[in-house]
């Protein structure tokens, strides 16, 4: 099994593997030319992000410059996805996006796993786990998404929360560590 193998089933894999520091240098080469793009270009900016990330639902797809991610395609995202300045993802392992989801800026989405004892860490051996967001989804800014969460359909995450766990859907959740304040029901104005 390769290096890249093990990173995406989720094992321990070396971080220094030639293969996957070529990858990460080839997508930031791509980063590089997505975020110089002119605001104003959105066929350009539309036609990059579809050579950088993964999967892309339609033509919907916004995501304001800066931009940066560590290999891209292993970002899905849906239809209508928005996400605003300083949107940053490390995508060792998949971290998929539904539809109609809003990112608000320097949001951080992390899926890379370290050891908490020096020794091991120093070894650049490390894992990753998977990011799961649904549908309708809002995310405030600032906001930090760590390894191994999911969050439901039609939930709100408050500006600056830290998400150290799955959140149920149909809900509203602040903080750090983020927890549910309230649940909603979809289409109440008052929510």
């Amino acid at each position: 099994m390769t290096e890249k193998e093990k990173m995406l089933a989720g094992q321990v894999y070396s971080a220094i593997d030639e293969e996957l520091i070529r990858e990460l240098n080839e997508v930031k080469d791509l980063l590089q030319k997505y975020n110089a793009i002119r605001p104003t270009d959105r066929a350009s900016r539309t036609a990059m992000l579809k050579e950088i990330l993964g999967s892309v639902a339609d033509d919907k797809v916004f995501i304001n410059q800066p931009f940066y991610c560590d290999y891209g395609k292993h970002i899905r995202v849906g239809r209508r996805f928005f996400a605003n300045f300083h949107f940053t993802v490390l995508d060792e392992a998949y971290v998929t996006i539904g539809d109609d989801c809003f990112i608000g800026p320097n949001v951080s989405i992390y899926t890379a796993c370290h050891s908490t004892d020096p020794v091991e860490r120093n070894t650049r051996q490390e894992w990753a786990n998977p990011v799961n967001i649904g549908d309708n989804v809002w995310i405030g800014g600032s906001v930090t998404i760590l390894p191994g969460v999911t969050i439901g359909d039609n939930v709100t995450i408050g500006a600056g929360s830290v998400v150290t766990r799955d959140v149920p859907s149909n809900s509203i959740a602040v903080g750090n560590p983020c927890r549910v304040i309230k649940h909603i029901k979809v289409g109440d104005a008052s929510a």
